[in-house]
């Protein structure tokens, strides 16, 4: 095992000439299938366009899309002229998406016609008016100077804006050699991928990752659940994620297997996928395998051919995992880190057993250095003491785009970067995560750590999904509140919980409030918005005439 140096370009080209004939990219709801050969085709037809249109080594481009075909084409297009791929949130409002293409100096955006109740195309003539009245490739806008080109990823025509038929027409006007010169100028450790932080505090960050980056950390991701190139891959998670776009999409990359695509998340088009492809394995935050296992299809489809997966994102009940593991006949693995460590820090293995698997995040990744450091001394903690996680090697990022103080910030003088989560190692060298230094509730001086309170009330029979985050309260600085989705059928009142926790779990660590809601706060890439949690609470406790002490 060691790591490569081949860019994402290579990586494609390897397998388009290994494996011509092989399918890379599907999707099973329409029928819509590439084998490497052709996707390999469709990529430089489609780099010799966006070079037509100006885009050169390390310009900026974005898209703002869900997982729809061509988002794994432009990616691709951009790794091979050297251009840098900015993702953007399908979440994403007005304000969020103005910021992000000021922010990163955006040449080119490439969208979709929207997400939900959201009219991207109309956003986007929102930000730059001059796109109706300027000749495609012209643009000029003053508060976006570095802006030139919207791409339209489909058939229909907007004012000023390309769409992807054109841009394939272009590349006629691009010579080989062209291409073939920009694609030699590119180096693995360039930046390829720009991805902003979800922005749960603070301004979002462009963190800044190579090809090296993310390549290797797909690979060994692939490695530690022993991929072929036989495997086929069901992604549901966003692209516009580290968790799709690296851990699924690079995985399949450089290990040459299937990559089943699902556009936009749903319980049965995942199943019927599954079904369909006989998928070896599958991804999802825990959110998503809930709404797999809970389907009243879901009996209805044959999951018998999955052998793996991972289940990310956020903190992963054991319970839940349990379940995943009896009912879709797969060992479940997990991937700890963040965005800025590409993101994978720890990983457990496919062959570590039961316990290992639903208990820890695993060992640390191969080539990498992982430590709990105490935040307060910088020290390294003791096995079995609760300290920051940190990471250095490989897959570090290599910055946040123009914010230096930023970078500086979250990498110590050692080159270790800090996650802001807590966690503990245990003498086999496993990790466990006890959630985040601001998500520690203080009450009363005691520190209490949700993902432990969590963990606790899964347990309780009824119980779907469970969220823990502090209350504000004038007595004791914060309480724990409980934010409760309860399974179908099922019913549960406050003191039915309060009674479970009663001599079961320490006083101080009972939920003060508990809440029956039907969601939970989420980001675009499905992380759950704890900050967020604490203002529900608050205001519930107003409606409901519960007075916060």
């Amino acid at each position: 095992m060691q790591l490569s140096e081949r860019t994402l370009g290579q990586w494609l080209e390897h397998w388009a000439q290994e494996t011509p004939n092989k399918e890379y990219i599907v999707y099973s709801d329409r029928n819509l299938r590439f084998t490497w050969k052709e996707f390999n085709k469709r990529v430089d037809e489609m780099a010799k366009g966006l070079i037509a249109i100006g885009i050169e080594n390390g310009m900026h481009v974005g898209i703002w899309a869900a997982n729809v075909p061509d988002w794994l084409t432009l990616l691709y297009a951009c790794a091979k002229i050297g251009a840098v791929y900015v993702t953007v949130n399908t979440s994403y409002k007005q304000t969020e998406l103005e910021y992000l293409c000021e922010n990163s100096d955006m040449h080119t955006l490439c969208i979709v016609n929207g997400e939900k109740d959201s009219d991207f195309v109309q956003m986007v003539y929102t930000m730059l008016p001059e796109l109706k009245h300027c000749e495609r490739g012209h643009l000029k806008s003053e508060r976006f100077p570095h802006m030139r080109n919207v791409i339209y990823i489909g058939q229909e025509k907007h004012r000023g804006m390309y769409n992807t038929a054109e841009i394939l027409l272009l590349s006629s006007m691009v010579k080989e050699r062209k291409l073939a010169k920009l694609k030699n100028k590119v180096n693995c450790h360039d930046v390829v991928n720009m991805q902003y932080t979800s922005g749960t505090t603070g301004f979002p960050k462009g963190v800044m990752l190579s090809h090296h980056n993310i390549a290797n950390n797909g690979y060994l991701t692939g490695e530690h659940m022993k991929f072929t190139s036989e495997d086929k891959l069901c992604c549901c998670v966003p692209l516009f994620h580290c968790f799709g776009v690296v851990l699924a999409t690079m995985n399949c990359l450089t290990h040459g297997c299937t990559q089943v695509m699902i556009e936009r998340f749903d319980p049965i088009i995942v199943l019927a996928s599954v079904h369909k492809e006989r998928c070896t394995a599958i991804y999802g935050v825990p959110t998503m395998f809930i709404a797999e296992l809970h389907h009243p299809m879901f009996d209805l489809f044959d999951v018998s051919s999955l052998r793996t997966g991972i289940m990310a994102g956020s903190l992963c009940p054991v319970e839940l995992m349990k379940q995943v593991e009896e009912k879709m006949y797969m060992k479940v693995t997990s991937v700890y880190g963040l965005t800025e460590a590409s993101p994978g820090m720890t990983a457990t293995r496919i062959d570590d057993s039961f316990e290992i698997r639903c208990n820890t995040v695993g060992r640390n990744f191969e080539f990498t250095e992982v430590k709990v450091i105490d935040p307060e001394t910088g020290k390294e903690c003791p096995v079995g003491t609760q300290g920051e996680m940190c990471n250095r090697g490989y897959n570090t990022m290599k910055g946040y785009y123009k914010n230096a103080q930023a970078t500086a910030d979250a990498m110590d003088e050692n080159g270790y970067l800090h996650s802001g989560d807590l966690g503990t190692m245990d003498e086999e060298g496993n990790y466990r995560i006890t959630g985040r230094i601001k998500d520690m509730i203080i009450r009363g001086g005691e520190n209490i750590y949700p993902r432990e309170i969590e963990e606790f009330l899964y347990k309780l029979d009824g119980i779907k999904d469970v969220q823990v985050a502090g209350i504000p309260s004038p007595k004791y600085g914060e309480v724990v509140g409980a934010f409760i989705i309860l399974k179908e059928r099922a019913k549960l009142t406050e003191d039915d919980v309060r009674d479970f926790c009663r001599n079961k779990i320490s006083r101080y660590k009972i939920p003060k409030h508990v809440f029956f809601v039907n969601e939970f706060p989420m980001t675009g890439s499905g992380k759950i918005q704890k900050f967020k949690l604490k203002d529900i609470g608050v205001q519930l406790c107003k409606e409901q005439g519960v007075e916060i002490i």
